[in-house]
């Protein structure tokens, strides 16, 4: 099973990226910015509980693999291999962690994250669990990444999330402003305890974002447009 999923998820992570570095080390490109992924922070069950997950943790590995969460774990080796080859190579490589993207599409085909949202106004599920979601627009993370490129003293890793919000919670806001979607009719709760991350770290560099309400309203309105509602 291990071995299937190395295959197909982990290794085109880690291959990935290793040879884009190797490229862009090769050019002598002065900064690589790497989009990792929340992903690579979150799955770590010796965080201290209650406190919000910053820079310094890391999925564990080994966690992963007993939960079979493989894309976890590709992501949290493709940037772990970034951080060696950074070391090893001398390149300058800052890495940008984003939670769940969420905002307009510009692709004609349907990602994971933008599965999220439709899923909530379209499917009509009997029961959804309670998740705690933590949320960014896609046009945050554009700007944390020219930021990061742009800024001479960016460093290491930043968070990239803005919002965190109760699936429940969600719902409703979503319902306020269309009501005329297919909602979940009920939830159930979290069998583990929700953990949050904080992008404190990315907005003392000088990054802002925008409301829960605009990011909403956008992707909704550009679903609408390109037909993904219908």
């Amino acid at each position: 099973m291990y071995c299937s999923h190395f295959k197909e998820v982990i290794e085109p992570a880690v291959k990935g990226t290793l040879n884009v570095l190797k490229a862009c080390a090769e050019a002598k490109v002065k900064r690589v910015v790497i989009v990792s992924s929340g992903s690579a922070v979150l799955s770590n069950p010796s965080w201290p509980k209650g406190k919000v997950m910053d820079e310094n943790c890391w999925s564990d590995k080994e966690y992963c693999r007993a939960t079979k969460n493989w894309y976890n774990l590709s992501k949290t080796e493709a940037e772990s291999e970034a951080w060696e080859y950074a070391k090893r190579s001398g390149l300058d490589v800052v890495a940008i962690c984003p939670s769940l993207i969420l905002g307009p599409v510009l692709q004609s085909t349907v990602n994971a994250s933008t599965m999220v949202l439709l899923k909530i106004l379209k499917d009509g599920c009997d029961s959804l669990e309670n998740k705690l979601r933590p949320i960014i627009d896609v046009r945050d993370v554009t700007e944390a990444l020219l930021l990061a490129y742009e800024t001479p003293e960016a460093e290491g890793r930043y968070i990239c999330t803005a919002h965190s919000i109760r699936v429940k919670d969600l719902v409703e806001k979503l319902r306020s402003m269309y009501p005329n979607y297919n909602y979940p009719k009920s939830f159930t709760e979290e069998e583990q305890e929700a953990v949050m991350m904080g992008s404190e770290k990315l907005q003392r560099l000088g990054w802002s974002f925008r409301s829960l309400e605009e990011t909403l309203s956008d992707s909704v309105e550009n679903y609408q447009k390109t037909g993904l509602l219908d």
